[in-house]
C-alpha cells in the first residue's frame, strides 16, 4: 500500500466520522490522519495544539484543553525541531510535560524507557507504559509489533512511543529500513532508532552507511531520528564515521548501542561522539547504565538521551534488577 492510497482511505475515515457528528480533522488530510499495518486509525495530534496566532503560557497546564495552557516547553505542543542547538544539547532543561506529577524528576525527563527483548509479553509492555506515565519518562522503546498499543496506552501522557528499525543488525536494506520506519510512524510512533549499516561501515563503504541514513531520514521527516552506532564493534575512526554521516544526512542523534551487542555505553565513546556531532545534535548513551551513578557519568560525558530497562531503579537511586539492560 504506497501513501496515495493510504490517504484515499483516510479520507473515507475522515468522511465516515463527520458523518456520525464527529469533528473532522482541523489539519490537513495527509497530516491529520493515518493507518497503520495494525490496523489502528490515528488522528493527529492526539492533543490540542494552541490556537493560531496564540503562544502557549508559561505556567505548567494542560495542552489538551480547548485553551492550551501548558508550558512553551512542553514536547507535545513545541517538537525538537523548534529548539536551539544549545536547548537540544541542554535536554534536562529542554523536556518538560503537561501536569507533572511528584515522580517526575529531570533525569527521568532524559531517559527512553525500554524493552526490546524478543519475549516481552503485552502484560510487560503494559508495565512499561504505566510505569512511563506515573515517572514521566521522555519515551517508551519498543519493539515496532508493540508501537500501536503503547501510542493507545500512553495517548495524552505527554510520554513519547520509540521504536527500533533494522534492529538488531542493521543489516536489512535502505529500502526495508524506510518501509519499516513509514509503518511503525503510522501505527503510533514518535521516534525512531534505526541501526547503522555496520557491516558497510567497517567495509569502508560509506556511501552505503549514508545512503541507508538517508532512506530512513526522507521516511520519517518530522519525527526524531536516532542512528544506533553499536559503539562495541567500531574502531573510533569508524565511530567518528559514522557521527559524521548521521549528521549529513540530517537525523537527530546519534546512538551508542543497541544493548544486543558485546558491550554497551562507556562514558568515552559518549564524549568522542558529542566532540563529533557537536551542540547540534543529541548523543543518546544505551546498554550497561545500570544505576544513577552510571547515568551521571554519560550525562557528564555529553549524553542528552539514555536509553535503559532500569529507569526506576536510576531515578530511585538504586540499583538494576538482573537481566535489566
Amino acid at each position: 500500500m504506497n501513501d496515495e492510497d493510504i490517504k484515499k482511505i483516510a479520507a473515507e475515515v475522515a468522511k465516515i466520522m463527520k458523518a456520525g457528528g464527529q469533528p473532522a480533522p482541523k489539519q490537513t488530510l495527509g497530516d491529520s490522519v493515518s493507518i497503520g499495518s495494525a490496523g489502528k486509525v490515528f488522528q493527529h495530534p492526539l492533543v490540542n495544539k494552541p490556537a493560531e496566532g496564540k503562544k502557549a503560557c508559561t505556567g505548567q497546564g494542560d495542552c489538551r484543553l480547548e485553551e492550551n495552557t501548558c508550558s512553551s516547553s512542553c514536547q507535545n505542543c513545541n517538537p525538537l525541531t523548534n529548539y536551539t542547538a544549545q536547548q537540544v544539547k541542554a535536554s534536562v532543561d529542554r523536556v518538560t510535560f503537561c501536569n507533572p506529577n511528584e515522580q517526575s524528576s529531570s533525569i527521568a525527563g532524559m531517559i527512553d524507557h525500554t524493552l526490546l527483548k524478543a519475549n516481552a509479553t503485552q502484560e510487560e509492555i503494559g508495565k512499561l507504559c504505566e510505569e512511563a506515565r506515573k515517572y514521566h519518562f521522555a519515551s517508551v522503546c519498543v519493539n515496532p509489533g508493540y508501537v500501536a498499543m503503547s501510542a493507545r496506552l500512553l495517548r495524552g501522557s505527554g510520554v513519547k512511543v520509540c521504536t527500533v528499525i533494522g534492529f538488531p543488525l542493521g543489516s536489512t536494506t535502505p529500502t526495508v529500513k524506510a518501509i519499516e520506519a513509514r509503518d511503525a510512524i503510522a501505527n503510533g510512533a514518535e521516534e525512531i532508532d534505526m541501526v547503522i549499516n555496520i557491516g558497510a561501515l567497517k567495509s569502508g563503504n560509506d556511501q552505503l552507511a549514508l545512503d541507508d541514513i538517508k532512506a530512513v531520514r526522507e521516511a520519517t521527516r518530522g519525527k526524531l531520528l536516532k542512528v544506533i552506532l553499536e559503539t562495541s564493534y567500531l574502531t573510533n575512526d569508524e565511530k567518528v564515521r559514522a557521527c559524521k554521516m548521521s549528521k549529513l544526512a540530517q537525523a537527530d542523534f546519534v546512538k551508542t548501542s543497541t544493548g544486543f551487542g558485546t558491550g554497551g555505553a562507556t562514558p568515552e565513546d559518549v564524549a568522542l561522539m558529542r566532540q563529533t556531532v557537536g551542540p547540534e545534535m543529541g548523543v543518546k548513551a544505551s546498554g550497561g547504565i545500570k544505576n544513577a551513578e552510571v547515568a551521571a557519568a554519560m550525562i557528564k560525558a555529553g549524553a542528552n538521551r539514555l536509553g535503559t530497562s532500569a529507569s526506576i531503579a536510576i531515578v530511585s537511586g538504586g540499583e538494576a534488577a538482573k537481566g535489566q539492560y
